[in-house]
């Protein structure tokens, strides 16, 4: 159980519910810490925070443990590049675009938002990008620029060649993309972040929302305005669309970008379907936390793309993936219930069944789905964050908290 008062003591610093990592998460860094600096005893401990605002950081530091690489659900990148290359364009010059990443962790997505538009063909004096995170280690990270294979997945690594350069078994980033980011520690939380700062155009917050508690989100998501010109751009992550839904944003359409225009508020408006990027298919299949990725070397909006002939059902689980990202919501579902007739209870298949129900609204289909998918495999990543999401809106703070538990172990096993 974690101590009440560190619960308390994250939330005021940086807005974490403790209950959206688990007691586990905060424990291990809590015993890592007091190990270190007060012999393990708890409450010695306690008052070394009290003390020390440098051991407050440290054990944030400890709590956050970033989980990202680059090209990260790459159509928001592509669809960044698309806005980007029109509002360049459309500006003729008049200033550089500014874009915002935060919290930007080790680096990998700010330095990926340069590479797309230098691959999308802007000078690199058109835009500038600036990166916040509360950590301070990570930022150092950041701006080394030096980073291991973990930070590359997925199958379509041109960008590797063209950016960076091998260094004793590590990659090290070019000076070209280096140059565009300017790494700074900051906090969403602090009521004058920014505040001298001319408004952004692109503001990325992915996958932060979802360790807040309701009011903490709202407040953000007020911070995220604040910070956006009038006709910015939000890209947040793939399970935070539906709070940024309630506050009466529509997504700009294009699947798996999770970008919402600040310009298109529509209340009442309900989110596009923009499920997760396609699994890795296996036999038997098995969570995997990186997804198949397309290629990324010269970024085009997937809505622009043509969609994709009917295909039998036996094609499999990547057809199924590429009709709903494609927004085919009815074919994919025919092809998930034809496969599970063909080959048997399939807990892929029953997830994307979840995620089509659940991008209906029907709430109560998609936690039978989930629920299936996790009897077949108990492990499946995805399925307990969303059964989660789904327990949280409808009041099961233990139950959500339990299954997100399990996906956090699942992550550590295969890290």
């Amino acid at each position: 159980m974690t101590d009440p008062r560190i619960a308390q003591l994250l939330k005021e610093r940086i807005g974490l519910d403790a209950e959206s990592v688990g007691d586990a998460v905060i424990g291990r860094a809590v015993r890592q810490r007091s190990t270190k600096v007060a012999e393990g005893d708890a409450g010695l401990y306690w008052e070394r925070l009290q003390a020390s605002a440098e051991e407050v950081q440290a054990l944030i530091e400890a709590v956050i443990v970033p989980e990202t690489w680059f090209f990260r659900y790459p159509e928001s990148f592509a669809a960044l590049a698309q806005l980007a290359g029109r509002r360049v364009h459309a500006m003729a010059g008049a200033r550089p675009l500014r874009l915002l990443s935060l919290p930007c962790s080790s680096g990998e997505e700010p330095y990926s938002m340069v590479m797309a538009l230098l691959d999308a063909g802007l000078a690199p004096s058109a835009f500038q990008v600036d990166a916040l995170d509360v950590s301070r280690s990570v930022l150092e990270r950041a701006e080394a620029g030096r980073y291991g294979r973990n930070s590359f997945r997925g199958d379509n690594l041109g960008f590797r060649d063209r950016y960076f350069t091998g260094v004793d078994g590590d990659f090290q980033i070019s000076e070209t993309v280096q140059a565009k980011v300017q790494f700074r520690v900051g906090n969403l939380l602090t009521p004058a972040l920014l505040a001298d700062e001319a408004p952004y155009d692109y503001v990325f917050c992915r996958n932060l929302l979802i360790y807040f508690d309701r009011t903490t989100q709202e407040q953000v998501v007020e911070v995220l305005r604040r910070l956006a010109r009038e006709d910015g751009v939000l890209f947040i992550g793939p399970a935070e669309a539906s709070l940024l839904s309630r506050q009466g944003l529509r997504p700009l359409g294009v699947a798996q970008s999770f970008a919402f225009p600040l310009d298109s508020q529509e209340p009442g408006a309900r989110p596009a379907f923009v499920p997760p990027s396609p699994r890795p298919v296996r036999t038997p299949p098995r969570a995997s936390v990186a997804p198949i990725r397309p290629s990324i070397a010269k970024p085009q909006a997937p809505v622009l793309q043509p969609a994709p002939p009917p295909v039998p059902a036996s094609a499999g689980l990547a057809d199924i993936a590429r009709l709903a990202n494609s927004g085919q919501t009815a074919e994919a579902r025919e092809h998930c219930e034809a496969l599970l007739v063909e080959q048997g209870p399939n807990a892929e298949a029953f997830y994307w069944l979840g995620l089509l129900s659940d991008a209906q609204g029907q709430s109560a289909q998609a936690q039978g789905y989930y629920r299936k998918a996790l009897y077949l495999q108990p492990d499946h990543q995805e399925s307990l964050l969303h059964l989660a999401a789904l327990l949280a809106a409808q009041g099961d703070a233990e139950g959500a908290r339990r299954l997100q538990e399990r996906a956090a172990r699942g992550v550590k096993r295969d890290a």
